[in-house]
């Protein structure tokens, strides 16, 4: 897959109505499904699918902006862990799953991979909710 045929690049994913933010390198979304509530994905602006791609300065910048959502995602959703996913398998472009881990988490012990469930896609104003709620965290943080 190339920048090209990327998903990611074209722009049909992530969802353009779940953006939260442009963080400089990367842009971060709502993931669709939010079975745990607060899921994002921060997704590196150009092609790439791998970390030793990256020039030195752009690796440490991706990694602040991608603590810069952690915080915030902990602080919004009183996260008791952030989980990290960086994984391309699927789609082979950077972009990491940052999921909040809370109190109410149903499989603490367990990847969100491995929890069986039904997606959760909130209705488009409780989703839009969550996202200004992350941005104005954010906001506060930056």
């Amino acid at each position: 897959m190339t920048g090209n045929t990327c998903r990611a690049c074209q722009g049909t994913w992530p969802p353009a109505d779940h953006f939260i933010a442009d963080l400089g390198l990367s842009q971060a979304y709502l993931h669709e499904d939010q079975f745990f509530k607060g899921w994002t994905v921060v997704v590196f602006r150009r092609h790439a699918t791998e970390l030793f791609q990256l020039a030195p300065t752009e690796r440490m910048q991706l990694m602040e902006e991608v603590t810069l959502v952690a915080r915030t995602l902990a602080q919004v959703f009183d996260a008791r862990k952030i989980n990290y996913e960086l994984l391309g398998n699927q789609l082979p472009h950077i972009h990491w799953h940052l999921i909040p881990r809370l109190a109410t988490d149903p499989a603490p012990l367990e990847p969100v991979w491995r929890v069986q469930h039904e997606p959760v896609h909130p209705p488009a104003q409780e989703r839009q909710a969550s996202i200004e709620q992350i941005k104005e965290a954010m906001a506060k943080l930056r």
